[in-house]
Order: structure tokens, then C-alpha cells, then sequence
């Protein structure tokens, strides 16, 4: 009897449309883990580097150094690239002989339109994990109702019913719930967790822009309001 109704067994003679479901949910599943790691790996990457940029910026460094070094990296941080991004605009600005305040407002401006893009490249992949959080159990309960529904017409022009007869094709069934929920739950946690590391991402570049911008200032000759 347990070898009967192994999960493999069970997969094996589930209906087809049990079995594509199935198949679309380990498919999703595998998919949604090489997310996850791809993520983890990803993000922890990214603060290290956030924080190295930051540790070298508040050490003292001349800006255009700075500045410099940050077009020669392949790889830099955000807050780099945010950094680069005023930076640049607050330079271009002021050879032009723009008015203080426009060097500020513009430097602003181009900082804020790198963080949005840096916030879209962060986030990713992250709306998949809550697409396969919130429609994998509903797909494996289509595959439930549909292996239940199979089970019942199959028992149709059986003279005796018994529970040996019945618990096969519902155990076939419910695999397909079970499937879509091991697909879900560990999708639902990750994307939890990845939205509140890109929260505190996102408030720690907010919080560069401002205190650059307070550097701006003072350079520009900007008066506080």
C-alpha cells in the first residue's frame, strides 16, 4: 500500500491535465528558487558595496577624486552611481554659469531620476516571487478539483465502492495542492523578506541624496531656507 501510493506513483497515474498542472508548478517552483538565491546572493552584494562607497565618501575624499574613480569601476554601487549622477550634472551646470540654486535643483533632479532607475533594476524579478506566492496554490487547487472530478466519473460504473477504491485518485489529486503550496510558501517568504531589505535600500540612498545635496548646497553657495 505505501508503495502504491508514493507521491511518485501518484504522479504517475494522476490525469494528464493533474500531471501538466503538476509539471507547472515544479517548473514554477525551480524557478522561483533560482530567484530567490539569485536575489540573496544579489543584494547582499549590493550593500556591501553601498557601504563601502559610503565609508570612503564620509572619510574625507575630495569629490572630483571621487568623482574620478567612479567612472573607472565596472562595477559600482548605487550609491555610487547616484553620486556620479549629481555629480556630474552639478558640474555641468556650473560651466555653464548657472544661477546656484538651478545647480542644486538639477543635481537634485538627475539624482532622484537615478534612484528610480536603480529601484527598478533592484526590485527585479521581486513581482515574480508574489505573482508565484499568490497564484500557485489556486492553480494546484484547479489541479485538485479537476484529479477529484476524474476520480468520481472513473468510480462511475464501479458496483462497490470502497475507501480502497476512492483514496488512489483523491490522493492523486491532492498532490497537485500540495505541490502548488510547497511552490508558494517558500515564494511568499522571500518576496516578504526582499521587500523590506529594498525598503531600508531605498531610505539609505533617500538619506544620501539629502546629505550630498546639503554638500551641494554649501558648495553652490546656496542659502538655507
Amino acid at each position: 500500500m505505501n508503495q502504491d501510493l508514493s507521491i511518485v506513483n501518484l504522479v504517475l497515474h494522476a490525469s494528464l491535465v493533474v500531471q501538466l498542472v503538476i509539471a507547472g508548478l515544479m517548473f514554477t517552483s525551480l524557478a522561483s528558487w533560482t530567484v530567490i538565491f539569485a536575489k540573496v546572493f544579489g543584494l547582499r552584494s549590493l550593500r556591501r558595496r553601498n557601504d563601502d562607497f559610503e565609508r570612503d565618501f564620509w572619510s574625507g575624499k575630495n569629490l572630483n577624486e571621487l568623482y574620478s574613480a567612479a567612472g573607472t569601476k565596472a562595477d559600482t554601487a548605487p550609491m555610487e552611481r547616484l553620486f556620479a549622477s549629481g555629480m556630474r550634472e552639478f558640474m555641468k551646470l556650473r560651466e555653464r554659469r548657472q544661477e546656484p540654486q538651478a545647480l542644486l535643483d538639477g543635481a537634485r533632479r538627475a539624482m532622484r531620476a537615478s534612484l528610480q532607475r536603480e529601484l527598478d533594476m533592484i526590485e527585479g524579478n521581486v513581482g515574480f516571487l508574489a505573482s508565484v506566492g499568490s497564484v500557485s496554490p489556486y492553480v494546484g487547487l484547479f489541479g485538485t478539483v479537476w484529479g477529484i472530478m476524474h476520480a468520481f466519473v472513473g468510480l462511475a460504473n464501479v458496483q462497490q465502492v470502497t475507501l480502497a477504491t476512492v483514496a488512489p485518485g483523491i490522493a492523486e489529486a491532492l498532490v497537485a495542492t500540495a505541490i502548488g503550496l510547497f511552490a508558494a510558501i517558500p515564494a511568499v517568504v522571500a518576496y516578504n523578506r526582499f521587500a523590506r531589505d529594498i525598503d531600508r535600500i531605498a531610505v539609505q540612498l533617500e538619506t544620501f541624496i539629502e546629505e550630498f545635496s546639503n554638500i551641494l548646497q554649501r558648495n553652490a553657495g546656496v542659502q538655507p531656507h
